[in-house]
C-alpha cells in the first residue's frame, strides 16, 4: 500500500483528490493539511507518507517552504506537486526542493493517476513541463561532455545572465540589473538557446545549475 498525504489549503479540493486517490488500486490517503505548518505538526502522530501531494500557493507555509524543509528532514518522501502555476520559476523553484513530479490542477485524472504510478515505481514522473534532461541533472545519472565545451564559449555577460536567470526576474528586471536594453538581454537569450541547444528558460536554468554557474 502507497500512502499519500495531501497539503493543499483548499478544502473542496482536498476532499476530491482524496476520494479518489483512495478509489485507486494500492493507494491510501494517509492525512490531510491546509498548509505546510500544519502538515509538520501532524507528523508529530502520523508516520511520514510515501507521497506528498504538494500545492504551492498556501498561507502560513507555502509549498516553496514545505518542499524545503521536506527535501532537509524526509528526504525518502517523495514530493508531487499539484498546482495552478505554470511559470518556469514556480517549476524550477520546486524541482530545486526536491519535488519529483510536477502536475496541474485541470489535469485529467488519467494524468493524475499514471504522475502517481511513476512517481511510486521510478521516483519521477516527467511530463511536458519537467524536461528528461532536468530529472537526468537531480538524479546525478549523465554528465554532458558537451557542456564542458559550450561553457568555455560563454561570454561574461552570458554568464551574468544566466545567473540572473535562475532567478525570479523577468527578462525586463534583469535587463534593468544588467544596465542593458530589453532586446540585448533577448539577443543574449536567443543567443544562449543555440549555444546549449534548448528552448527555454527552464533548460537555460538547468545548464546554469548543472555546471555551477549558480549554487543550490
Amino acid at each position: 500500500m502507497t500512502f499519500v498525504a495531501l497539503v493543499d489549503d483548499h478544502e473542496l479540493l482536498r476532499t476530491g483528490l482524496a476520494a479518489m486517490i483512495n478509489s485507486f488500486e494500492g493507494y491510501k490517503v494517509a492525512f490531510e493539511a491546509n498548509n505546510g505548518q500544519q502538515f509538520i505538526e501532524k507528523l508529530k502522530s502520523k508516520a511520514p507518507p510515501d507521497i506528498i501531494l504538494l500545492d504551492i500557493t498556501m498561507p502560513q507555509m507555502d509549498g516553496y517552504e514545505t518542499s524545503n524543509w521536506i527535501k532537509t528532514n524526509m528526504p525518502q518522501t517523495k514530493i508531487l506537486v499539484l498546482s495552478m502555476l505554470e511559470n518556469d520559476t514556480a517549476i524550477i523553484r520546486m524541482l530545486k526542493n526536491g519535488a519529483r513530479g510536477y502536475i496541474l490542477k485541470d489535469s485529467k485524472p488519467k494524468v493524475f493517476k499514471e504522475a502517481l504510478d511513476s512517481i511510486r515505481d521510478s521516483g519521477y514522473f516527467i511530463n511536458e513541463l519537467v524536461s528528461s534532461k532536468l530529472m537526468h541533472y537531480i538524479n546525478h545519472e549523465e554528465v554532458f561532455d558537451s557542456d564542458t565545451l559550450a561553457l568555455n564559449n560563454l561570454s561574461e555577460n552570458e554568464v551574468i545572465f544566466l545567473k540572473w536567470i535562475c532567478t525570479e526576474k523577468t527578462y525586463k528586471e534583469i535587463a534593468d540589473e544588467m544596465c542593458l536594453s530589453p532586446r540585448t538581454i533577448d539577443t543574449y537569450r536567443d543567443n544562449l538557446f543555440k549555444k546549449l541547444d534548448v528552448k527555454t528558460r527552464v533548460g537555460l536554468a538547468i545548464f546554469a545549475i548543472k555546471n555551477g554557474i549558480v549554487n543550490i
